[in-house]
């Protein structure tokens, strides 16, 4: 089959993904497109899937890893959700909160890049799950979206005087369940205010994948040891088959009854890849960051 791309994704993840490219290799990435040209019964032409087929407008495929978007998908939301609140950073947000994490109603939670595409699906699981939810962002407008998808707190990490007492004021008793995007210093500092068996997720460490000197030193081990801790990172490829079907048609009804509510941060024309790319990294965007080729 012949795919042309309708939209595609930028993720954190290509940053570190990336150094194992050479020049002239494709960049890694998932798209959604459409079959123009068709010899695969499976595929016929007008079919729309999901791929990981890169940064490319046009691709050439046998069909074996093209997946269909569910014959049910509904008019009322965008085809680019398979990349999204529907696709891979919903599945990142669902197995990671509810698997990783575990977390239980009444249990409270930690994200940070919370406003960001994984972050803000996180935290509004989490407020479905009848948890308090604390959430960390990079700009007034991001906290003042936070507050409305229905954090119990969200504040500007760029603007307080202090993480430590800020994260202590939030939740006096500390936290449950940390699902961490950033890394680094701010995780040095969350982690020592986790309750005793708290749970980490680690889906991310953006804050570290630009530098280019020595990595800033992990949590205490003391800390890790007597809160007896749990921490662990994790790929939403993990999970396959029913069960990540399963997610997908929860994460879909929870859009259409409206529990979760989404916001894409789109760029027009597939030439502007990069600067989409560059942009995420920098916490341009609110929401997921989308190309539109």
């Amino acid at each position: 089959v012949l795919l042309e791309a309708l939209f595609l994704t930028v993720d954190p993840y290509m940053r570190i993904a990336s150094k194992r490219l050479n020049e002239g290799d494709t960049m890694m990435g998932q798209q959604v497109a459409r079959v123009v040209e068709s010899k695969n019964s499976a595929f016929p032409k007008g079919t729309i899937v999901a791929a990981f087929l890169g940064w490319t407008s046009h691709s050439i495929s046998d069909g074996k890893d093209l997946e269909k978007l569910p014959k049910e998908w509904p008019d009322s939301i965008p085809l680019s959700l398979a990349l999204g609140t529907v696709g891979m950073t919903g599945i990142t947000a669902y197995f990671g909160l509810l698997e990783i994490c575990g977390v239980k109603g009444g249990e409270t939670v930690m994200v940070n890049a919370a406003a960001g595409a994984v972050g803000s699906v996180v935290g509004q699981i989490a407020k479905l799950k009848g948890c308090k939810v604390v959430g960390a962002a990079g700009s007034d407008d991001k906290v003042a979206y936070l507050k409305k998808l229905g954090f119990d707190v969200a504040f500007n990490y760029k603007t307080i005087e202090s993480l430590k007492e800020t994260l202590k004021k939030a939740s006096p008793d500390g936290y449950d369940c940390y699902f961490d995007n950033v890394g680094g210093e701010f995780s040095n500092t969350v982690i020592p205010q986790m309750k005793t068996f708290g749970r980490i997720a680690i889906c991310g460490a953006i804050s570290t994948y630009n530098g280019t000197g020595v990595l800033p030193p992990g949590p205490p081990p003391e800390i890790v040891i007597y809160q007896q801790l749990r921490m662990e990172g994790f790929l939403a490829t993990r999970w396959q088959g029913d069960v990540r079907q399963k997610a997908l048609k929860d994460l879909m009804n929870w859009v259409l009854e409206g529990k979760i509510q989404y916001h894409e941060y789109v760029t027009e024309g597939f030439e502007n890849m990069p600067a989409a790319f560059m942009g995420m990294l920098k916490g341009d965007n609110l929401g997921k960051t989308i190309v539109k080729a």
